[in-house]
């Protein structure tokens, strides 16, 4: 799982991102508001994590421009005091949860499953587009009688691509996606790994199709309409 965490103070995110990495999450760690802002609207991140109180740009307004600009991220906000202003002003700009430092760490990652759990609940077990189904439960490509398991990763390239459409994905969101910003993987990996979907979906025989948009990225297309 891909975290956001946007903390300027240094020895709080040392130590977040020490607690995550043990729990096996990805984290992508800024200091700078903008930065996080930026990085929040690429859309590749699980959850994200905000501090309130941020150079650049504080939280609320990250929390409340990615929520304007469509991103759907769960976001956990941290905050300095537990003043039930600060709280509704993170809840109305579109955080879904919050904390108060200091917390303990079996709190934080409590509510992590908590706000993991809730994104994949808007989900139903099976995503579904065109004339495919995606069983989440058992990375299986399904088109009406026919079906196929999906390796790790060409399955969460067509849950993003699903979950993203009607939207073109460029190249760079899939690498952040699927390899993360530590990863040195070459771009021409999403090449690579976009050849083994579309095998799986002629495999089952699906209408459905992933088309290339010259010189911006990849998107997925019902090929009944």
């Amino acid at each position: 799982m891909k975290l956001l965490l946007v903390e300027d103070e240094k020895r709080m995110a040392q130590a977040l991102c020490e607690i995550l990495r043990l729990e096996k999450y990805e984290v992508d760690h800024y200091t700078d508001g903008l930065e996080g802002s930026y990085a929040i609207e690429t859309g590749v991140y699980d959850i994200a994590i905000l501090d309130v109180m941020l150079p650049g740009m504080n939280g609320f307004h990250i929390a409340k421009e990615a929520r304007e600009k469509g991103i759907k991220t769960p976001i956990l906000m941290l905050t300095a005091k537990s003043d039930l202003e600060d709280v509704v002003n993170g809840l109305d700009c579109g955080a879904d949860d919050y904390l108060t430092k200091l917390f303990m760490t079996k709190e934080l990652l409590a509510r992590l499953r908590a706000l993991s759990r809730r994104n994949r609940n808007t989900y139903d077990s099976k995503l579904t587009f065109g004339d495919i189904e995606l069983d989440m439960n058992t990375s299986t490509l399904i088109c009406k009688e026919n079906s196929v398991r999906l390796s790790e990763k060409e399955f969460h390239i067509l849950e993003y691509l699903i979950a993203n459409q009607g939207q073109i994905l460029t190249r760079e969101q899939l690498a952040l996606k699927i390899w993360g910003y530590d990863n040195e993987a070459e771009y021409n990996n999403v090449e690579v790994y976009m050849s083994f979907v579309r095998k799986k979906l002629s495999f089952v025989k699906a209408s459905t199709e992933i088309k290339a948009v010259r010189g911006i990225g990849y998107e997925l297309r019902d090929g009944n309409v």
